[in-house]
């Protein structure tokens, strides 16, 4: 299975709105900017994070985005189902249809890209983005230790 543009910076936006969770509404350009997005193309993710109950917009002059629940109950899987559709390998074993395949009852296969399935979901699902944001600030503080750290004489 392989994620198209919208999942990869639809993800990025999302922990970008995630990192600042319980300020202001953040205007979709200085999402853009600072993921080095293009804006247009944030739009249409966003609006389809908003369909999916993801994301609120706030209007005015202050408005912007912000999440619609605490980063801690939002998965990565939810982000990547609204952008992408069901989790399938293969279209026989989508999480919204899997019996529609006329050869289910005999294919060989079908098992095989199941289990696949059913693992891509685990992990996908058991990641919040507040796991996001607490791994990018563990790398954050590594690399400034590892500014200021001496360097070792020979």
């Amino acid at each position: 299975m392989r994620l198209s543009t919208r999942g990869h910076y639809g993800l990025k936006a999302m922990f970008d709105l995630a990192q600042r969770f319980g300020t202001e509404p953040i205007p979709l350009k200085s999402v853009a900017e600072r993921q080095n997005l293009s804006e247009h193309y944030l739009e249409q993710l966003i609006a389809m994070l908003r369909k999916a109950g993801l994301v609120r917009s706030v209007r005015g002059a202050q408005g912007g985005y912000i999440l619609a629940r605490e980063p801690a109950e939002i998965t990565v899987g939810d982000v990547i189902r609204a952008l992408e559709g069901p989790i399938a390998p293969v279209s026989c074993v989508s999480e919204e249809a899997p019996g529609k395949c006329d050869e289910a009852d005999y294919c060989i296969t079908r098992t095989v890209w199941a289990r696949v399935r059913d693992g891509i979901a685990r992990v996908l699902d058991s990641i919040s983005l507040a796991d996001i944001c607490l791994e990018a600030e563990k790398a954050q503080q590594r690399t400034a230790a590892a500014r200021f750290e001496p360097e070792a004489e020979h």
